[in-house]
C-alpha cells in the first residue's frame, strides 16, 4: 500500500470518528427558536458558489443539497456518499454543514487544505469513493468565531474580496455564529444626529479606524480620528455584503447593541443624565480615555439603546443575537449585586424593547481581567439580571483560564467554550494543543453543563493556522484526537507530501512550541526582538528550543522539492522566523552579560552580528513571502482613502497600531508584527541604537540610563510612524536561497547555544 493511500485510509478512520454525536446540548427554548434566515435553496447555491471559487471546474463533481429537516434537534449534520458517476453527493442541514462536510472529505480523502497562508488543492481524478453513507454531525449548536478586537487587529483594512475569502473559510470550518461588527459607526452617527449632536461632537467621539474596537468597548475615544464620511459609506456597503453572504450559508450573524458608551455631547443635550466618567484606560490620559458611561438604569439608556437597535435591524435585518460588553476592562462603580443585576436587566431591556426575541451574547473576559472585583455574588448578579437562556456567555480564554468551572457553568446561563490563542495579532508560534484537545470535552461532561458551543476568539488572525484548523475540527468530534496522528496527517494535507521529514517536523512542533502547558500563560509575544530594548526584557519560553531547531533542520531537508508550494514556503519562512526570534533572545542575553561584565570587545562582536547580520537577514527572509509584508498592510489602508488627507490618516493609524499604540507609546508594541520593512525600519533601528548606546557607555565609563535611552528611542519609534516611506507590496528575493544561507550560518550557532 502506498504512503498516500495509507494516509487516505488513516483519514477514513479519523473521519469516521466524526460520525458519532456525543451528549446533546442542554435545552434552552429561546436558543432553539434561533434559525438561519436563508432558504434551503439559497444555502445550496451559496455552497455551490464557494466550491466554484475553491475548485474551479472540478466543483461540478460535487452535488450539493441543503435540507434542514435532516436535523431534528437544531444540531448540524451532513451526509456524504459516492454516486455512480464518481461524483460526491453532500446533503446537510445547512449550508455551513454541507461546506464543512465537504471540507472534511477534501482533507481526509483528498489530502487538501485551505488556510489563510495559502491553499493546497490537488484533487485526485476521479474523486476517491466513499463506501456507504458518511454521516458527520456535531454536538454543538453554535460554532462561534471572532473577537471584538479582530476587526481592528486584522480586518480593519479588508475589502470585499478579502471578506469573501474569510466567509468561505468560516463555512468550510463549520462556523455558524460569526460576529458581524463592520459598519456600526455609520448607524451610530445617524442616532447621534437624531438626538441633536453636532458633527464636531460626533467626530470627537469616534476613534480612528485601527482603534475602533476599543472605542466600541468604551476604552477610548478620538485618537486616530476623525472618521471620514467616506469611511462610513464604505463600511456600511461592506457590512451589507458581509451579512448577505453569511446568511446565505445559514450562518447567524451577531450584531452590535448599546453598552452605555456615549459621546460627551450627550451631557449638553441631557445635563441631568446619570453619567459616570471612567478613569484612564491602559496608560492613556483623559484626552483619549476616561469615557462617559450612561447608567443603564437611567431612562435615557433605554431610549438610546432602542433607537440604535432599531437602526441596526432596519439596516441590517436581524437573527436575534446581539453583542455588547459592559465593564470591559473597567471596574463598575458599585459591587452591590442589586446594582449589577439592574445593569444587565436594563441592557437586556433595551434589546427586547425593539426585538422581543433578543438574545444577549456577552464576552466573559471581564470575569478574568478583573477577578478581584468579580466574585461569585457579583458574577451571579450580572448574569441573573437576564432570564436564563436569553444570554450566551463567551468563555473567551477557556483554553487557559476557563471561567465555567468555578461559576457552576455560569450559574445556569448557556456558554461557549472558546480558544483565544492570540493577542494583538502577533506572529510568534504559540499553541495549547493538549488543552484545546481536552477542554471542550471536559466542559461538555461538566456537572449540569450549559455548554452550547465552541468558539475561536483570537484578537488577531492570519497566524498559526494549524491551531485554528484543529480547534474548528474538534467541534465535530466525539472525543479528543490523537495529537501525534493528527499532526502527521496535517503535514500530508498541507503540502500533499508524505515525506517523513515533514510529519516528523510537525510532530516535534506539536509536542513543544504548540503545547504550552505553563499554568496561566498569556500569549503576548514578549520576545526581545519585538520589544523596546532594556535590561529587563522577558527571555523565558515554554518549550525546548532544541525541538524547534530540529524541526527547522527537517524543513530545510525537505525544502528543495517543495518550494513550489505556497503553504510550504510560508511554513519554511515562519519556522525560520521563529528560530531567529529565539536566537535574538540569546544574543540579547549575551549583550546584557557583556555590558554588565564590562567586556567591550564581546559587546561589539555580539551587537555587530545582531544588528548587521541577523536582523537584516530576517528582514530579507520576511520580505521574500507575500504573507509577511508591511507594505501590504499599509497599501490596504491607503487604498480605502478618497484623497491624500484620508490616506495619511489611515497610514498613521496602520503604523501606530503596530508600534506605539497611542500617541506616546501607551500600549507600546502590543500588536507587534514580524514583517518585512517593519523589521528593517523599526525593530532593527531600535536595536542598533541600543547596541550603540551600550558601547558608548562602556567606552566612556558612564552608566546606561534607561530613561535617557527611552527618550532617544522614542524618536525612532515616532519617526517610523511618520516617515511616509513606501514599502514593497510584492515579495522579493529567493526564499530558498535566503533560508539556506541563514541555516548554514545560524544552525550551528543555535545548537551551540542549547
Amino acid at each position: 500500500m502506498s504512503n498516500m493511500r495509507r494516509s487516505c485510509c488513516q483519514g477514513l478512520f479519523i473521519l469516521l470518528i466524526l460520525c458519532v454525536c456525543v451528549t446533546a446540548s442542554p435545552s434552552f427554548p429561546a436558543l432553539e427558536r434561533v434559525r438561519a434566515a436563508g432558504s434551503d435553496k439559497a444555502q445550496s447555491w451559496a455552497v455551490i458558489g464557494l466550491l466554484k471559487r475553491l475548485l474551479g471546474n472540478r466543483s461540478t463533481e460535487f452535488v450539493v443539497a441543503v435540507n434542514r429537516s435532516l436535523s431534528n434537534d437544531s444540531l448540524d449534520v451532513c451526509e456524504l456518499r459516492s454516486a455512480k458517476n464518481s461524483k460526491i453527493v453532500a446533503t446537510g442541514s445547512s449550508g455551513v454543514a454541507v461546506a464543512s462536510g465537504i471540507y472534511n472529505y477534501l482533507k481526509y480523502f483528498c489530502n487538501c487544505q485551505v488556510s489563510w497562508s495559502g491553499n493546497h488543492i490537488d484533487l485526485p481524478s476521479p474523486l476517491p469513493r466513499l463506501t456507504g453513507v458518511l454521516r458527520i454531525n456535531t454536538p454543538h449548536r453554535f460554532r462561534y468565531y471572532q473577537n471584538v478586537c479582530t476587526f481592528s487587529y486584522s480586518a480593519v483594512w479588508w475589502d470585499w474580496p478579502r471578506w469573501e475569502r474569510e466567509i468561505d473559510w468560516m463555512a468550510l470550518n463549520g462556523i455558524n455564529l460569526p460576529l458581524a461588527f463592520t459598519g456600526q459607526e455609520a448607524l451610530w452617527q445617524e442616532v447621534y444626529r437624531s438626538l441633536g449632536l453636532n458633527q464636531s461632537e460626533i467626530e470627537e467621539f469616534f476613534s480612528g479606524p485601527a482603534f475602533l474596537a476599543w472605542n466600541r468597548m468604551a476604552n477610548m475615544f478620538k485618537f486616530g480620528g476623525p472618521l471620514p464620511q467616506s469611511w462610513h459609506v464604505n463600511q456600511l456597503v461592506l457590512q451589507l455584503k458581509i451579512l448577505d453572504r453569511m446568511r446565505s450559508f445559514g450562518m447567524i450573524p451577531v450584531l452590535p447593541a448599546f453598552s452605555g458608551n456615549i459621546p460627551k455631547g450627550i451631557l449638553r443635550l441631557y445635563p441631568e443624565a446619570n453619567v459616570t466618567r471612567l478613569g484612564p484606560w491602559a496608560h492613556f490620559n483623559c484626552s483619549f480615555s476616561c469615557s462617559y458611561i450612561l447608567n443603564p438604569t437611567d431612562p435615557l439608556f433605554l431610549h438610546i439603546g432602542s433607537l440604535y437597535l432599531s437602526q441596526v435591524i432596519k439596516q441590517f435585518g436581524t437573527d436575534h443575537i446581539y453583542n455588547t460588553d459592559t465593564f470591559n476592562e473597567m471596574t463598575p462603580p458599585s459591587s452591590d449585586p442589586a446594582y449589577l443585576s439592574a445593569v444587565s436587566r436594563s441592557v437586556f431591556a433595551s434589546m427586547t424593547a425593539v426585538d422581543p426575541d433578543a438574545i444577549w451574547l456577552m464576552q466573559g473576559w471581564l470575569f478574568y481581567s478583573d477577578a478581584t472585583f468579580w466574585k461569585p455574588d457579583q458574577i451571579k448578579a450580572l448574569l441573573h439580571g437576564v432570564p436564563i437562556g436569553r444570554m450566551i456567555v463567551l468563555d473567551l480564554f477557556a483554553e487557559t483560564e476557563p471561567i465555567f468551572s468555578h461559576t457552576k457553568s455560569f450559574y445556569g446561563q448557556p456558554f461557549i467554550w472558546c480558544m483565544l490563542q492570540n493577542f494583538g495579532g502577533n506572529n510568534g508560534f504559540f499553541g495549547t494543543v493538549e488543552s484545546i484537545n481536552s477542554g471542550p470535552f471536559t466542559a461538555l461532561d461538566f456537572p449540569n453543563s450549559t455548554l452550547v458551543g465552541l468558539g475561536m476568539t483570537p484578537e488577531g488572525i492570519e497566524q498559526n493556522p494549524v491551531m485554528f484548523e484543529l480547534m474548528s475540527e474538534l467541534a465535530w468530534r466525539k472525543e479528543p484526537v490523537n495529537l501525534t496522528k493528527w499532526a502527521s496527517l496535517y503535514a500530508v494535507r498541507r503540502y500533499g507530501s508524505t515525506l517523513e521529514t515533514l510529519t516528523a517536523a510537525w510532530r516535534l512542533l506539536f509536542s513543544s512550541v504548540y503545547n504550552c502547558t505553563v499554568p496561566h500563560y498569556v500569549n503576548h509575544n514578549h520576545s526581545p526582538l519585538v520589544r523596546r530594548p532594556s535590561f529587563h526584557l522577558k527571555t523565558d519560553i515554554w518549550y525546548d528550543p532544541a525541538d524547534l531547531y530540529e524541526a527547522w533542520r527537517l524543513f530545510m531537508e525537505a525544502a528543495p522539492s517543495l518550494m513550489s508550494k505556497e503553504t510550504f514556503r510560508y511554513d519554511l519562512v515562519d519556522v525560520t522566523r521563529q528560530v531567529l526570534q529565539v536566537l535574538t533572545t540569546s544574543f540579547y542575553q549575551d549583550l546584557v552579560y557583556a555590558y554588565q561584565n564590562q567586556k567591550l570587545l564581546e559587546l561589539m562582536t555580539v551587537g555587530g552580528v545582531l544588528v548587521y547580520d541577523l536582523l537584516p537577514e530576517l528582514n530579507r527572509l520576511l520580505s521574500s513571502d507575500g504573507n509577511f509584508l508591511l507594505g501590504t498592510w499599509l497599501e490596504r489602508a491607503r487604498s480605502l482613502a478618497l484623497n491624500e488627507e484620508e490616506a495619511q490618516l489611515y497610514d498613521m493609524n496602520a503604523r501606530n497600531q503596530l508600534t506605539l499604540w497611542g500617541p506616546s507609546g501607551e500600549i507600546l508594541d502590543y500588536a507587534n508584527k514580524e514583517w518585512g520593512g517593519l523589521m528593517e525600519d523599526y525593530y532593527a533601528q531600535r536595536w542598533a541604537l541600543f547596541v550603540q548606546t551600550l558601547v558608548e557607555c562602556l567606552d566612556s565609563g558612564r552608566p546606561f540610563k534607561q530613561d535617557t535611552f527611552n527618550q532617544a528611542v522614542s524618536q525612532v519609534e515616532k519617526g517610523f510612524t511618520y516617515n511616509s516611506r513606501k514599502y514593497p507590496t510584492k515579495p522579493y528575493g529567493d526564499t530558498f536561497e535566503i533560508t539556506h544561507r541563514i541555516f548554514l550560518k545560524y544552525y550551528p550557532q543555535a545548537l551551540k547555544r542549547l
